[in-house]
C-alpha cells in the first residue's frame, strides 16, 4: 500500500537543528565524544523551587484537565508578567500551549490562508517558514545579514518587502539564531510600517529575560500597536523548562476565540501539574533567572574571545544564547564536515534562510565552548 500524503505536511522538511542533533545523539551512542553546540536548550536544571512546585501539584492532585486555555492562576500571572512588560492583557486575552512552538504553530494556522503572504526577518527560526507553508502562506524576506544582522539599518528593504497584500510579519527579538536585539527605531519602523499596510505583527519575545545590559521593548507597548501584535513567550529558555513544554500567547479577543478552536480541537490543554510550576516560575524565580543569564553573557564574551584569537570576527548579539560564525558559501557541506571531522555539531546558516553561516548555541559550559573551538581550529574549519 502507498500512502498519499497531504500536500501540507510534504511542503517541509525536518527540522534542521534537530536533524543535526540527532546525527550527534547518534555519534554519541557509538561512543564518540561530540560538543553539541547545535541545540537550542540550556545546559541548567530547572530551578528548585520550580521543580518543587510541579512535585507539590502532582501531589495535590493537578494531574486532571484544565480549562482549556489555561488554568486561571497561571493566566493572571502571565498577565502580570506582560504588564510588567507595559503590555495590557486581561487573563481572558491568554492562551496556555504546550511550549512556545505550539503558541506559534496555532497563530499562523488561525491566521494564514492559501497565499496570504507573510514576512520573515532573515536569519529567522527554522519553524516559522515551515509553519507559514504547513498553512498554505507565501513568504517574503529580508536579509539582515549585511547589517550585522540588525534591523534598524534594513528598514528600508522591509518597507520594499511588504505591502497591502503582507497578512503578517515575524518579529524575533532577542533573536534565534543571532541573538539580536533590534532598537527602539528598529521596532518604530515595523510599527510605522504595519499600521501604514494593517499588518498584524507576531512578537517573538521567548528569549526576553536572556539580554545582556540592555532592556528590550515589547513591540505591543507602541502607540498603534496594542491591537495588531500578538504577544509570544514560555518558559523553556529563561526558566531551563523545555521538557516541561509550557509557553503561552496573548492578543486581541478575536484572535483568542479563533485560536482556542484549535487549541481545544488539537492539544486540550497544558499539562496541569507543569501549569502550576509556571505560576511558581513567574512569581519566584528572578534570582535563578539572572544567574543563568550572567553566566550565558560569560560564556558569550570568553567565545567571540576565542574565535578573535583565531582572526574570526563574528557578530555578537545582545541576547539569547547563540552566535553566527561566518564559514564556507556552502555551510551545509561545512557543518556535515565539522560533525564528521571535529565532532563539533552546529547548524547550517541556511536553515535559517542565511547561507554562508553555522549558529553555534553557547549554552554549554566553557570547557566544552573552549574544546569545540579548539577542535574546529586543530580540524581546519577556523
Amino acid at each position: 500500500m502507498t500512502m498519499d500524503f497531504a500536500s501540507r505536511v510534504q511542503r517541509v522538511e525536518p527540522s534542521a537543528t534537530l536533524a543535526i542533533s540527532n546525527l550527534a545523539a547518534e555519534l554519541e551512542a557509538d561512543g564518540v565524544d561530540v560538543v553539541d553546540l547545535s541545540v537550542g536548550e540550556p545546559d541548567f536544571d530547572t530551578p528548585q523551587n520550580v521543580k518543587d512546585a510541579g512535585e507539590d501539584a502532582l501531589e495535590a492532585g493537578h494531574t486532571g484537565y484544565t480549562s482549556s486555555n489555561g488554568i486561571p492562576e497561571l493566566k493572571e500571572a502571565i498577565a502580570a508578567k506582560l504588564d510588567d512588560d507595559g503590555l495590557d492583557h486581561d487573563p481572558e486575552n491568554v492562551i496556555v500551549t504546550p511550549g512556545g512552538k505550539q503558541a506559534l504553530f496555532e497563530i499562523f494556522m488561525s491566521l494564514i490562508d492559501d497565499g496570504d503572504e507573510v514576512c520573515l526577518l532573515d536569519p529567522a527560526w527554522v519553524s516559522y517558514e515551515a509553519m507559514v507553508k504547513m498553512a498554505g502562506g507565501t513568504l517574503s524576506r529580508v536579509d539582515l545579514s549585511p547589517h550585522d544582522f540588525q534591523l534598524e539599518p534594513a528598514l528600508s528593504d522591509l518597507e520594499a518587502a511588504v505591502s497591502d497584500d503582507t497578512e503578517l510579519l515575524v518579529v524575533n527579538s532577542p533573536s534565534n539564531p543571532t541573538g539580536a536585539v533590534y532598537s527602539d527605531a528598529a521596532l518604530e519602523g515595523v510599527r510605522d510600517l504595519a499600521v501604514e499596510h494593517n499588518i498584524t505583527v507576531i512578537s517573538d519575545e521567548i528569549y526576553k529575560e536572556i539580554t545582556y545590559g540592555v532592556e528590550p521593548t515589547s513591540l505591543g507597548t507602541l502607540d498603534g500597536m496594542a491591537d495588531r501584535t500578538i504577544t509570544v513567550n514560555g518558559f523553556s529558555k529563561a526558566y531551563a523548562m523545555t521538557g516541561w513544554r509550557l509557553g503561552y500567547f496573548a492578543g486581541p479577543e478575536e484572535l483568542i476565540d479563533q485560536a482556542g478552536k484549535l487549541h481545544s480541537h488539537s492539544v486540550s490543554c497544558a499539562v496541569n501539574f507543569v501549569q502550576h510550576a509556571g505560576v511558581e516560575a513567574l512569581e519566584n524565580t528572578d534570582e535563578a533567572v539572572v544567574e543563568m543569564r550572567d553566566a550565558f553573557e560569560e560564556r558569550r564574551d570568553m567565545l567571540a574571545d576565542l574565535f578573535a584569537d583565531h582572526g574570526v570576527d563574528v557578530p555578537v548579539g545582545d541576547g539569547a544564547f547563540y552566535m553566527m560564525l561566518p564559514v564556507d558559501d556552502d555551510d551545509q557541506a561545512w557543518c556535515e564536515g565539522a560533525i564528521e571531522d571535529a565532532h563539533v555539531a552546529t547548524v547550517p546558516g541556511s536553515a535559517f534562510g542565511t547561507p554562508g553561516y553555522a549558529r553555534l548555541s553557547y549554552a554549554a559550559s566553557k570547557e566544552r565552548l573552549r574544546e569545540g573551538v579548539e577542535r574546529l581550529a586543530e580540524h581546519g574549519y577556523i
